[in-house]
């Protein structure tokens, strides 16, 4: 049945920053998710990597020589690098333990830097390429490497963009050169990668500001400067032109992309034309060339390159997809939502819906293909997306909007745009169901128990079930994000835990739901699902599961379709009481939602970090997200 469906993470190729016809990418090789490199100017692909379970991270350095990160099923593993030619594995750094990727970078003279961590630590590891590496500083939870200056020389570590060590700017030697921080009056700060020039060095920064995100900066010589003059209203994204001079900035607003190119010396800011719909990823490479990954809802994802460059083709994403793609804005108490709505071709007045809510929670809905709502508008179904109070793409003050209680504002949301979509006679009010995946699954099984009136089925994948176990057993990082959503630890506020936790309502829950979880999954872990799954046997819930062996995220086509076929299936039943197979066109991407992983911008050959989630405030990658 994979043979059928391809992996397809829609990202931009990594370019070699001394030759551009030099890139590396990942793509779809056989159900798995691949590491291939792009020659341009032969306009071939060569596929590097071939693990059983797929490869996800992926870099190339000045020299050209691409880097993989070889994890195991649980994330932990090592990068390794070989030549853009080919030629045998070599570790990136030697004597270095296994660990969660946590940023890599490569200066110009082939000195490597890596953050690995684990559950209690984030350590950065330099040494040559190949060689031995020596540990410059180990920090205690969550962080991400997120660049090193041409010469080698600086490096910089991001920690929680709120607190009082957001950026840290470290000497090769492990002394500390700067300590930003992002808890005073300037708001959270996020670093996103050294200028690529050898004459200075100066780290980008944005912050969040008077309900705006301003341009900063750090230079050895002034320290930090925030850049009033260059503020935006909603979450951004940023990366150095090649010749450090000026700045591509990617805002996400309103579930759509804008492109501007500031120059900080002229104190410009020039707005970038691009097509209406979301840029998952743009790039500014050699020259005037800026490669960008476009889509809207109707169209899966292009590469273009300004400068006409030949790109890697995408595999086998049909030109345009079913439907009739809308927008609408629903009044609420914090300013209207803002929804995409996909109606099926053909459709005769009200029709059965379903409701695909987005994870993060810091995230949003995109105007961009998306496989599972592909399938869902090709078997009948209306599908709903609500960027709830709680999205970015709509400013801080959106984002930070949870008046009503952690969970139980964005299921207020889900209620009022589905009521709003049943006035309008778009969808049958008595046939609507919820599918969403780690946060998404969260908020589907929240509403199934806390609304339990208004919904017909629910598909939760990956989900938070009980939100005072999973801030037990997750990593620190995701404690960390509870307990500033939570306002403290459950022991200090169980009563809120418990308010917004499904678990507290499971018995509450009357509409079918499908619960898919997995047994490795340290983000949402399984024990606390498997809790919440006793707890519906108890109250003689309706319900169906089923175990991936992965963990959150996963690479492998096999699981993607398995969950995609069960929940189209599912829903097929339950809102329109069919038990004929509902269609999966060949077009869907596994079940993929289309939401890219981008890596922060160089401060040199090569910079990667790994995001859990995308597109978040201030594109700061240390962020972290149930997905």
């Amino acid at each position: 049945m994979t043979g059928r469906y391809h992996i397809y993470r829609a990202a931009l190729p990594e370019v070699c920053a001394a030759d551009p016809t030099r890139m590396v990418f990942t793509a779809d090789a056989g159900g798995r998710c691949e590491v291939f490199t792009w020659d341009a100017a032969a306009r071939r692909a060569r596929q590097v990597t071939d693990r059983p379970h797929g490869t996800l991270h992926c870099a190339i350095d000045r020299d050209a020589h691409v880097w993989w990160f070889d994890e195991n099923g649980d994330g932990a593993g090592r990068w390794r690098f070989q030549r853009f030619a080919g030629g045998p594995d070599l570790p990136g750094l030697t004597g270095v333990p296994k660990g969660e990727p946590r940023g890599l970078a490569v200066g110009d003279d082939a000195c490597v830097a890596m953050g690995l961590g684990d559950a209690r630590s984030t350590a950065v590891h330099l040494g040559p390429r190949g060689g031995a590496a020596r540990e410059v500083t180990r920090v205690d939870g969550h962080a991400t490497l997120c660049g090193i200056t041409p010469d080698g020389s600086l490096l910089a570590l991001s920690g929680a963009a709120g607190s009082p060590r957001a950026v840290t700017v470290l000497g090769t030697d492990g002394t500390t050169r700067a300590v930003l921080g992002g808890d005073g009056a300037g708001g959270r700060l996020w670093a996103l990668g050294f200028a690529p020039v050898a004459d200075r060095a100066e780290l980008l920064l944005v912050s969040e500001a008077d309900d705006r995100y301003v341009l900063g900066s750090w230079t050895p010589e002034t320290g930090l400067v925030r850049h009033a003059w260059c503020a935006f209203d909603t979450e951004l994204t940023a990366r150095w032109h090649p010749d450090g001079r000026s700045i591509l900035v990617r805002q996400d607003r309103h579930g759509r992309s804008i492109l501007h190119r500031v120059r900080p010396a002229r104190r410009t800011v020039e707005l970038v034309p691009t097509p209406r719909g979301t840029l998952l990823d743009a790039a500014p490479r050699t020259g005037s060339d800026v490669h960008v990954l476009w889509t809207d809802t109707a169209t899966p994802p292009r590469m273009i390159s300004t400068a006409g460059t030949p790109l890697p083709p995408t595999q086998g994403i049909p030109e345009r997809v079913p439907g009739e793609h809308t927008e609408l804005w629903t009044p609420g108490p914090d300013g209207p939502v803002h929804s995409l709505l996909s109606l099926p071709e053909g459709r005769e007045g009200a029709v059965p819906a379903v409701f695909l809510v987005h994870g993060g929670p810091a995230d949003h809905d995109r105007d961009a293909y998306d496989g599972v709502v592909h399938s869902l508008v090709a078997s009948g179904f209306a599908v709903a997306r609500v960027n709830y109070r709680g999205s970015t793409g709509y400013g801080p003050r959106w984002r930070a909007a949870y008046g009503q209680g952690v969970g139980l504002t964005q299921i207020a949301d889900l209620s009022s745009v589905r009521a709003d979509l049943a006035e309008r006679g778009l969808i049958r009010a008595d046939a609507t169901g919820l599918w969403g995946t780690s946060w998404g699954g969260y908020l589907v099984l929240l509403a199934l128990g806390a609304q339990p009136g208004l919904w017909q089925a629910g598909v939760a994948v990956k989900p938070v079930a009980d939100c005072a176990a999973a801030h037990r057993t997750a990593t620190p990082a995701l404690r960390a994000l509870d307990e500033r959503l939570f306002g403290g630890t459950p022991d200090e506020v169980p009563e809120r835990y418990e308010r917004s936790s499904p678990h507290h309502y499971a018995a509450a829950v009357r509409a079918p739901l499908l619960v898919a979880a997995a047994t490795r999954d340290a983000k949402c872990p399984p024990g606390q699902v498997r809790d919440y799954l006793a707890a519906l046997r108890r109250a003689g819930v309706r319900h169906e599961s089923m175990w991936l062996d992965t963990g959150h995220d996963g690479y492998e086509a096999d699981h993607h379709v398995a969950v995609l076929r069960r929940a189209v299936f599912f829903l097929d039943g339950a809102l329109r009481r069919s038990r004929t197979t509902p269609k999966t066109p060949r077009s869907d991407r596994s079940g993929d939602s289309g939401r890219v992983c981008s890596p922060a911008p160089a401060g040199t050959g090569t910079s990667h970090t790994e995001r859990s989630s995308c597109h978040a405030e201030g594109h700061h990658p240390e962020r972290p997200a149930r997905g």
